[in-house]
């Protein structure tokens, strides 16, 4: 089979590329952390009510400069429903399902996280100035999605 130099020119260069490609997606994978949603922490979705820190859900200070919020998802709203934090200080958000896939969005901020079944969703966040923020579900969970929403009040420290 005879190729054309120009044809061998682009194989090179298609193969090159994916060659580069898959490079830098294994440093980002190995090197910085990054890790695929099968690594987070695992939990039974019949039992979240009775799970540590489930069964506990809200703010908790962790020490002086960190608070924890832990909160549980499902149709068609959030545990618990009223989060009041403190500006400036990190904000460790422990989310989970008791049913369907959710989402967990706070606008306007680089909280997103997809929420499953049998998994915690962990994010870490500082809220740099007091005011409310809305939460939102992204992820489609059934005829009540739309009134899956709650606040999160930040205030001063």
């Amino acid at each position: 089979m005879h190729l054309h130099k120009f044809e061998k020119i682009w194989l090179i260069f298609g193969i090159a590329m994916l060659a580069v490609f898959l490079g830098i997606v294994g440093v980002q994978a190995f090197t910085q952390g990054q890790t695929p949603a099968g690594g987070m922490e695992k939990i039974d979705p019949e039992k979240v009510d009775v799970t540590a820190p489930f069964d506990d859900p809200g703010v908790h200070q962790i020490d002086e400069d960190t608070y924890e919020v832990v909160i549980k998802a499902m149709a068609y709203g959030y545990e618990p429903s009223e989060i009041k934090v403190p500006a400036g200080k990190e904000i460790i958000f422990k989310v989970t399902s008791k049913d369907v896939i959710h989402s967990f969005t706070i606008p306007n901020t680089k909280v997103n996280m997809m929420v499953v079944p049998g998994q915690v969703n962990e994010k870490r966040y500082t809220f740099k100035e007091p005011g409310t923020f809305l939460i939102l579900c992204n992820e489609y969970c059934g005829t009540g999605h739309h009134f899956m929403h709650t606040e999160i009040e930040v205030v001063e420290k």
